[in-house]
C-alpha cells in the first residue's frame, strides 16, 4: 500500500516536471525569435501583430505554469490528505451498504468541490489576460451564469448517468464493465445529436445563415463535395470572446454546420468556403469514425481497468477506502489516470496532425488552389495572436494541429 502511494506521488512529480520543462523550452524559443521573426513567420504577421502575439504567448504560458502547480498541489492534498475517505464514509452512512444513489452523489460532490479552487484562475484568465489582449467580450454576470448553468447540467445529466453506471454491478454482476462501456458510449453518441438542439442554445444563440452569396457559396461547396448538412447556423461567439472558430455537430442526417459570428466577420466568402472545405475533409477522409473508434477502445480499456482495480484489495485501501468498493475506484481512476495518460498525449496529437494535413489537402483540391485556405489560416493566426514559433518538442507534444508554417509548406508543396 505504501508503494502505491509512493508511485502515485512520483507520477505527480514527473507530470509536473514534464509540463514545466516543456513550457520553459517553449518560452525560451519564443523569446529567441521575439526580436527578429523567421522569414516564413514575417511573411504571415506584421511587426506590431507579431510583438503582441509574442507577449500573449508568454503571458499565457507563465500563467499556465502557475495553474499547473496549483492543480498539482490540490490533487496531492486531496489524494494524500485523507479528505476523500472521510467524505465517502459520510455518504456511505447516509445510503447504507451498496447504495448506488449515495455513491453517485459522492462522486458528483467531489467533482463539484474540486472545480471550485480553479474558479479564481478561470476568472483571471478571462477578465485579465484575455481582456488585456482584446479578446474578452464577456461580463462578470455572463461568466457567473455560464458557471451556474454548467453546474446544473453536471447535476442533471451527470448524476443519473453515474447512478446507472454504479448500479450495473448489482444488475448484471461481474461483467458490469462491458455494459458500462455500452451505456457511456451510447450516451455520448446520443449527445452528438442532442447537444446542438438542447444544450448549446442554453449558452449561445444560433441563427440560420441568411440567404445570400455566402450561403449559396457554402451550399454549393457541400453539393460538389458530397456533403449535406441539415442546417448552416451562425453562433454569437462574440458575446464571450474575440476568438473565432467553425465546427460541425451531430452526424448523419443530423449534421449541422456552425460558424462563429467572429469568423464570418473576419474572413471573405472564399476564405470561409475554404475553412468549411477543410472541415468537410475530416468527414470525407473518415476521421470522425476513426476518432470514435479510438475513443471507444480507450473507454472499454478504462472500464476494464476500473473493474480490475475495484477487485484488487491493495488499490482502494492504499488511499484509505474500503476494499472492493466500486465508487472509490471510479473516482480515483478519474483523478489519477491523467498522470499516466499525459505521457501518451503526443501519440494522439501525432495522428491528429496527420488528419489536419489530410483535411487541408482535401480543401486545396475542393477549392482548386491552396491560396484561399492559406489566406484564411493567416488571418486567423493574426486575429487570434497565434504562437508561430513554438519549440518543436512543445508543438510535437501538445499541438493537435501542425504549426501554420508547416501547414503552408504542405499546402503549397514547398516543404
Amino acid at each position: 500500500m505504501t508503494m502505491v502511494l509512493w508511485i502515485t506521488a512520483l507520477l505527480m512529480v514527473l507530470r509536473l516536471a514534464g509540463e514545466w520543462w516543456l513550457g520553459t523550452l517553449n518560452r525560451r524559443e519564443v523569446r529567441k525569435h521575439a526580436g527578429v521573426p523567421p522569414p516564413a513567420v514575417a511573411a504571415i504577421m506584421d511587426e506590431a501583430t507579431y510583438r503582441r502575439a509574442v507577449a500573449y504567448t508568454l503571458e499565457k504560458s507563465r500563467f499556465g505554469q502557475l495553474v499547473e502547480l496549483f492543480d498539482a498541489l490540490v490533487l496531492a492534498l486531496v489524494v494524500f490528505g485523507g479528505l476523500l475517505p472521510a467524505l465517502y464514509g459520510q455518504f456511505a452512512h447516509w445510503g447504507g451498504p451498496d447504495a448506488a444513489w449515495s455513491d453517485a452523489l459522492f462522486i458528483l460532490t467531489v467533482g463539484v468541490l474540486l472545480s471550485l479552487p480553479g474558479l479564481p484562475f478561470d476568472w483571471w484568465a478571462q477578465f485579465r489576460i484575455e481582456a488585456r489582449f482584446g479578446f474578452n467580450k464577456s461580463t462578470p454576470g455572463l461568466w457567473f451564469s455560464d458557471k451556474l448553468k454548467g453546474l446544473l447540467l453536471s447535476i442533471l445529466i451527470g448524476y443519473p448517468l453515474l447512478w446507472v453506471l454504479l448500479s450495473l454491478v448489482h444488475w448484471v454482476g461481474e461483467h458490469w464493465w462491458l455494459w458500462g462501456f455500452g451505456v457511456l458510449f451510447g450516451f455520448q453518441l446520443l449527445m452528438l445529436v442532442l447537444y446542438p438542439k438542447l444544450i448549446l442554445p442554453l449558452f449561445n444563440k444560433l441563427t440560420p445563415l441568411p440567404d445570400g452569396e455566402l450561403r449559396t457559396r457554402l451550399l454549393a461547396l457541400g453539393d460538389r463535395t458530397g456533403f449535406k448538412a441539415q442546417a448552416i447556423q451562425v453562433m454569437d461567439g462574440s458575446k464571450r470572446s474575440g476568438h473565432s472558430n467553425a465546427f460541425f455537430t451531430g452526424f448523419g442526417r443530423f449534421r449541422r454546420i456552425v460558424l462563429f459570428d467572429t469568423l464570418v466577420a473576419q474572413l471573405t466568402g472564399e476564405e470561409l468556403e475554404a475553412v468549411l472545405a477543410h472541415e468537410i475533409g475530416h468527414y470525407r477522409r473518415g476521421h470522425i469514425p476513426k476518432m470514435l473508434a479510438v475513443s471507444a477502445a480507450t473507454q472499454l480499456g478504462g472500464f476494464a481497468l476500473i473493474a480490475w482495480l475495484a477487485r484488487s484489495p491493495w488499490f482502494n485501501t492504499a488511499f484509505g477506502f474500503p476494499p472492493g468498493e466500486l465508487a472509490p475506484a471510479f473516482l480515483l481512476f478519474g483523478l489519477l489516470s491523467g498522470l499516466v495518460l499525459f505521457w501518451f498525449t503526443p501519440v494522439g496529437n501525432y495522428f491528429s496532425r496527420r488528419h489536419e494535413y489530410e483535411a487541408d489537402a482535401f480543401a486545396r483540391e475542393a477549392m482548386g488552389a491552396p491560396a484561399p485556405l492559406v489566406g484564411a489560416l493567416r488571418k486567423l493566426a493574426q486575429k487570434n495572436l497565434t504562437n508561430l514559433t513554438p519549440h518543436p518538442w512543445f508543438s510535437a507534444f501538445y499541438y493537435s494541429h501542425p504549426t501554420l508554417v508547416e501547414r503552408e509548406r504542405a499546402l503549397t508543396g514547398t516543404g
